[in-house]
């Protein structure tokens, strides 16, 4: 799930501070969940994570900690990403290591979904035929589905949708 991109930091300076309260509200109340309520879920935030005021990145890491031995499933959270952002940190990392030739293995072993399978299915709301930045690595053999209805409409029945359109599909990777 994508919840905040780099370009977001460019709000006015009163809304991101709003939405750095909804983050710490939310985050406190996963905190205070109780293991016990079946839960199985890892939680991961992935991006530029170091952007964030420090008390809600100890909060990502307090998450990232309760959760790290929970499974099967995982929740890999984009905060401050932007697709080009990750691409160029790679990059980047790769050059301090000092190689002088990548191919595609080193560059994905890079990325911030590093150990991550690319994603087989992206569904964007919004009515929003685009992807913004998300994934551009990771997502140029998904599948895609568009649905018009904004994020906090979309319901269990239209994520049943989506996976009804992808079990028609027929996956070429690129072929």
């Amino acid at each position: 799930m994508w919840g905040f991109s780099t370009e977001n930091f460019k709000r006015d300076n009163q809304e991101i501070e709003n939405l750095f309260g909804l983050f710490k509200k939310n985050l406190l109340e996963g905190l205070s969940t109780r293991d016990d309520e079946g839960r199985k879920i890892r939680v991961k935030f992935l991006g530029r994570i170091h952007l964030f005021p420090k008390d809600i990145i100890a909060l990502f890491r307090k998450i990232e900690e309760k959760t790290k031995n929970n499974g099967p499933f995982q929740l890999n959270l984009l905060l401050s990403y932007g697709g080009r952002n990750e691409i160029v940190d790679a990059v980047n990392e790769i050059i301090a290591e000092g190689k002088k030739k990548v191919d595609e293995e080193t560059i994905s072993s890079h990325l911030y979904t590093r150990g991550l399978p690319d994603p087989d299915l992206v569904i964007r709301t919004s009515g929003e035929q685009r992807l913004s930045g998300l994934l551009p690595w990771q997502t140029c053999y998904s599948e895609f589905y568009f649905c018009k209805k904004l994020w906090p409409d979309f319901s269990r029945e239209d994520f049943e949708d989506a996976l009804e359109a992808y079990r028609r599909r027929k996956r070429r990777f690129g072929r």
